[in-house]
């Protein structure tokens, strides 16, 4: 079945299975993984992702189901910095970064982009808020303090939003794109 998406800024028409899922369709044919497969279950999250916005566990989502919609995953959160420094970060992934909000790291990917969706939600979030809003990812290191922590920290900063997608389709992004892209 044809398919066309846009992901982190770069359109992709590609052929796929009725039955792939859309997180094997982003690792395994566009090259983004960035997005891990966790439990293939919807458990644990870790493959969370914003489809049109709004953050689905890609586990749960055909490719086909994302046809004609907007994808972004965790590497198309970031803006490049020329100097290599962390202010090309998104303000989720400099806090994360800042407040030791990782530990093994897997479920990382999907719980900033949960959180991006939240905060865009909402921009101001309790601590019990941000602890509900994540409520469907799992940690299995962290103890989720430094993940709220993390998250409040980003919301206290100006811009928590999904960049967009001309900034994300930067030439940059080049360099990470499968066979099957075009632009």
């Amino acid at each position: 079945m044809k398919i066309s998406l846009t992901i982190d800024g770069t359109r992709y028409d590609d052929d796929v299975e009725p039955r792939v899922l859309l997180v094997h369709y982003l690792r395994e044919q566009a090259g983004r993984t960035g997005t891990p497969i966790g439990c293939d279950t919807t458990n644990c999250g870790a493959c969370t992702v914003l489809l049109d916005g709004k953050s689905v566990k890609s586990c749960s989502v055909l490719a086909v189901q994302a046809n004609g919609s907007t994808v972004t995953t965790i590497q198309g959160l970031a803006r490049p910095a020329a100097n290599g420094s962390h202010d090309g970060w998104h303000p989720l992934q400099k806090a994360f970064h800042e407040e030791h909000a990782v530990q093994c790291g897997y479920c990382t990917p999907g719980m900033i982009m949960a959180a991006v969706d939240l905060l865009a939600e909402n921009p101001h979030p309790t601590e019990e808020q941000v602890r509900e809003g994540l409520e469907g990812n799992l940690c299995r290191c962290t103890g989720y303090q430094n993940i709220v922590r993390a998250v409040l920290k980003a919301a206290g900063t100006a811009s928590v939003e999904v960049p967009s997608q001309a900034a994300a389709a930067d030439p940059t992004n080049a360099a990470n794109q499968a066979s099957g892209a075009s632009a």
